[in-house]
């Protein structure tokens, strides 16, 4: 018998008439609200931080790809969305070295390390964001306040819950005021409203399904609200944790990363199941006040074993099926 070979591809296996250019461009085109939201709230630093990340974004994909001799792919749209998630999960104040720098972590050690679009493990802008978080904590946390004229900054809604406690939480931020946009925070993390317009985009295109952000935030909802009601003064309501913080930016556009999330329906709701618990746990309880990106990145790396067991469980049930018959 002649060999055969076989070309292994990377997820996602997907039949569509979509090309990357695509998804892509459609996904940058979903986060256009939040984005035209937050340079309206931060003026023209935010649009600068914007401009940054997608430059830098696209200017290091063509240099790794001219480093590793690959063919071009700096304007297949995947470094653009890659800058401009990492601009709307970074404060509209954060210095443009900082911001050059999380576009080569994103795109050279979180991407290319790996081989590149298809092959990454990890969400590129969530690790750069990790990065900076971690490097550079004074920067990452200092948030300018909406429609200040002279950068003015102050704490986050969630970062007062956790150094101030519940009561002065909730005195700091009205929930429709979080659910509009006009508090403090990342350049994507203010208008609740903005970014579920965008998710409705990517419903109506179907490059999302439901599982993976509707788990997520039941989980979070439901973790919360069991806390909230054993002790309110100790644990804020659950709809403040929806409105505050990156849950719905990382819900409906990075948990949701075709790349590095599971294949099939079960894996997706144990995905979105374990990105939820894990935020609320490092919100109720971390040394951080936002646990979104930790969270995602965390069960990004449990994917493939998600999806090895799917794949085995499916095998046995059909062995099953075979052996009644």
């Amino acid at each position: 018998m002649d060999s055969v070979k076989l070309k292994v591809s990377y997820a996602p296996f997907v039949h569509t008439k979509d090309s990357i250019e695509s998804v892509m461009y459609n996904v940058a085109l979903a986060l256009a609200p939040a984005t035209v939201m937050s340079i309206y709230l931060f003026g023209m630093p935010a649009l600068l931080v914007t401009v940054i990340c997608i430059v830098s974004c696209i200017g290091f994909e063509w240099l790794m790809d001219t480093i590793r001799k690959k063919p071009a792919s700096c304007l297949d749209g995947s470094a653009f969305v890659t800058g401009l998630l990492l601009a709307l999960n970074v404060p509209s104040n954060l210095p443009i070295w900082m911001l050059v720098v999380g576009s080569f972590i994103a795109i050279a050690a979180a991407k290319h390390v790996f081989g590149g679009l298809g092959h990454n493990i990890f969400n590129p802008a969530l690790v750069a964001r990790v990065f900076l978080l971690v490097s550079f904590p004074a920067a990452m946390t200092s948030w300018p306040v909406p429609f200040s004229i002279d950068m003015q900054t102050a704490a986050s809604p969630l970062g007062i819950l956790k150094t101030d406690g519940v009561e002065a939480a909730m005195k700091s931020l009205d929930l429709m005021n979080g659910f509009y946009g006009t508090m403090n925070g990342s350049m994507g993390e203010t208008s609740a409203l903005a970014l579920l317009a965008g998710a409705a985009w990517l419903f109506y295109k179907r490059y999302i399904t439901i599982y993976i952000p509707f788990t997520m935030l039941g989980s979070v909802l439901l973790f919360s609200a069991i806390f909230h009601m054993i002790d309110p003064s100790a644990y804020a309501p659950p709809l403040f944790h929806l409105v505050t913080g990156g849950l719905i930016l990382g819900a409906f556009f990075m948990a949701t990363d075709m790349v590095t999330s599971p294949l099939s329906i079960r894996g997706q709701v144990i995905f979105g199941l374990g990105c939820g618990l894990l935020t609320a746990v490092i919100r109720l309880w971390g040394g951080y006040p936002e646990g979104v990106s930790f969270a995602i990145l965390i069960m990004n790396g449990f994917v493939p074993l998600i999806d090895n067991w799917d794949l085995n469980e499916r095998k046995a049930i059909h062995q099953k099926k075979s052996e009644k018959k």
